[in-house]
């Protein structure tokens, strides 16, 4: 167990990262066209990882995989970035950090998996936490419309990534897929549903052609939250039960409190609060 939390937290840190470097690049691509570029980026990564290794004949945990992959990838990801352009990284990885609750009464309802007394605590504590910096007051939040447009994309990418992350529980339950695997069937499905955006890429010139310089930060954050960040993932659910894994995964708003200022937010006091209850949340859920 102590390896699948250490797994889920590192995710955590990936995406957080990632998040703050796919705010900070500059591009015109719409969230769903970002989402396609980094997919084939990460499977470019991630297929030399793979080659050679004997794969389980499981078609049914390969099409749940794949299913979750569009669930969670090609629709909960293309959700998640376009809520970070009008929420930024903090506020979108905190709505986002709902997913504790959305996996464990999943997990309850359809994998028979019931966290215990000392885990509902945990559970308890991390929620508290993202309450607690969901509440928070900041001088560059975003207002009207624009701000209520984030809050419903970053809550359907919530229910998309949870979603996503149940059913790759539960293949992951009846299938020996390492995480690299599992990764690469989540990626490749989530790519191959995304791929009809090419055309308007086409039809307006296969536009914008980011300067040099944008590439290594788009590579960057395709290899710390794309590949890294899935394979520690599909780690953490091949070893946590799912409302555990994904209660871990939500610390990422927490690990974002030290990146918040270069984008103008100041967590104050609350943020380190939060900060502190989660950590006893994330020390009672591996108790």
């Amino acid at each position: 167990m102590l390896i699948g939390a250490l797994a889920a937290l590192a995710a955590a840190l990936c995406w957080t990262l990632a998040s703050s470097l796919w705010r900070r690049l500059p591009t015109s691509l719409s969230g769903a066209e970002l989402n396609l570029l980094k997919n084939w980026l990460a499977l470019a990564m991630l297929l030399p990882l793979v080659l050679g290794r004997p794969w389980p004949a499981a078609h049914g945990p390969l099409l749940l995989l794949a299913l979750s992959g569009v669930l969670g990838i090609a629709l909960g990801d293309s959700l998640y970035f376009a809520a970070l352009r009008r929420l930024g990284t903090r506020r979108t990885l905190t709505i986002d950090a709902g997913g504790p609750a959305v996996a464990s009464v999943g997990g309850m309802v359809w994998l028979a998996e019931v966290p215990e007394p000392l885990h509902w605590l945990g559970l308890g504590l991390i929620t508290l936490a993202l309450l607690l910096m969901a509440w928070q007051r900041s001088g560059d939040a975003l207002t009207g419309r624009l701000q209520m447009q984030g809050v419903v994309l970053a809550l359907g990418a919530l229910l998309c990534g949870s979603t996503g992350a149940l059913v790759s529980r539960a293949a992951l339950r009846d299938a020996a897929f390492d995480p690299l695997q599992s990764a690469l069937v989540r990626v490749l499905a989530a790519g191959l549903v995304l791929l009809p955006l090419l055309r308007g890429w086409r039809s307006r010139g296969w536009g914008p052609r980011p300067p040099l310089r944008r590439w290594p930060l788009g590579l960057l954050a395709t290899l710390l939250g794309t590949t890294a960040g899935i394979a520690l993932q599909q780690l953490a659910l091949q070893r946590l039960p799912g409302g555990i894994a994904v209660a871990l995964l939500a610390t990422a708003p927490l690990m974002a409190i030290p990146l918040a200022h270069l984008e103008g937010d100041r967590p104050g006091w609350r943020g380190w609060l939060a900060a502190l209850l989660a950590l006893s949340g994330v020390s009672a859920l591996v108790a």
